[in-house]
């Protein structure tokens, strides 16, 4: 069970655009760890443009399943998963990291804000804290 990527979005007019992203690509060989890391950012940018706001959805894309919610202010979290990660728990991650980045940061950043704008670090730890979950713990 694997976690490759946790993004903050915000879905404005007239298209989704990234405001952090923490990705673990290590599983990966070498070469292919930055062409992986932008299948993941357009993926979670894609993801979050065709969903409603405050709708929550699960999309395999390859091999991987992509949890997104789209909250009804416009901010959107996607965790890109491996198919064996519970999806309870990607949504509990998300909820747990929108709520908290809605606190730290000014909802007036959201529209023009980007990942060299917006300081908010814990995205990076909540990667790692969550890759060890195993079922019921």
């Amino acid at each position: 069970m694997r976690l490759y990527s946790l993004s903050v979005l915000y879905k404005g007019d007239p298209k989704v655009h990234l405001l952090k992203a923490a990705y673990d690509v290590s599983t990966f060989n070498f070469f292919q760890r930055s062409s992986v890391q932008e299948f993941m950012t357009f993926t979670s940018q894609l993801i979050a443009e065709r969903s409603a706001l405050g709708s929550r959805a699960s999309v395999k894309e390859q091999e991987y399943l992509c949890h997104v919610y789209v909250r009804n202010d416009g901010l959107a979290g996607v965790v890109i998963a491996d198919n064996e990660y519970p999806q309870r728990v990607c949504f509990t991650l998300l909820d747990k990291v929108l709520d908290e980045f809605s606190r730290q940061v000014s909802k007036m950043d959201w529209p023009s804000g980007s990942p060299a704008t917006i300081s908010y670090s814990a995205l990076d730890g909540y990667l790692s804290k969550y890759q060890v979950q195993t079922p019921g713990s």
